[in-house]
């Protein structure tokens, strides 16, 4: 069976991100749904942050990170985020277009996979949008493939366009 190894409760963290339609609603939506696969065990602070790449004149995206105890192996899990956007209405059509909602599987525990979904996150280290949320929530988190914690990584991260919207959501 190939879920063997994944059997029991692991922590994920999900990055949410939406820049069309009413991204806090859709927002709030999404963390509903992402809860029904698991337990949340934690939401991190929501972000305002301009578009990093992708075509230009996008509006600015809301950003935030979910930490999601699961039983769900990674594969599985990264099928239900995938179809959680469907339901919103996502349409993948160009590589970072405007969205009107992003889930992406940051961490699975310690894992490391260069399968689909690949882990952990091949740009996580590298976008404020990711790791601001991600330090709210999991400052010490180690990155399973060079050990730098999240707080670090924000630290040397580039942060213009990148502001706290609300601590509560």
């Amino acid at each position: 069976m190939a879920d063997a190894p994944f059997a029991g409760l692991h922590a994920a963290y999900i990055a949410l991100g939406a820049n069309l339609g009413e991204p806090l609603p859709m927002l709030h939506w999404a963390r509903g749904e992402v809860g029904q696969l698991g337990r949340l065990k934690g939401v991190s602070r929501l972000y305002r942050t301009a578009p990093v790449g992708g075509p230009p004149n996008q509006p600015d995206y809301l950003n935030a990170v979910l930490e999601l105890e699961t039983s769900l192996a990674p594969a599985a899990l990264m099928t239900a985020l995938h179809d959680i956007e469907a339901r919103a209405g996502r349409q993948r059509r160009e590589r970072w277009e405007a969205r009107v909602l992003d889930l992406d599987l940051i961490l699975y525990d310690d894992l490391i996979s260069a399968d689909t979904p690949q882990l952990p996150h091949p740009r996580a280290w590298e976008r404020a949008f990711v790791l601001a949320p991600l330090s709210d929530l999991a400052p010490q988190q180690k990155h399973p493939l060079t050990g730098e914690t999240a707080a670090d990584a924000l630290v040397r991260a580039e942060k213009d366009g990148i502001e706290v919207m609300l601590a509560e959501w």
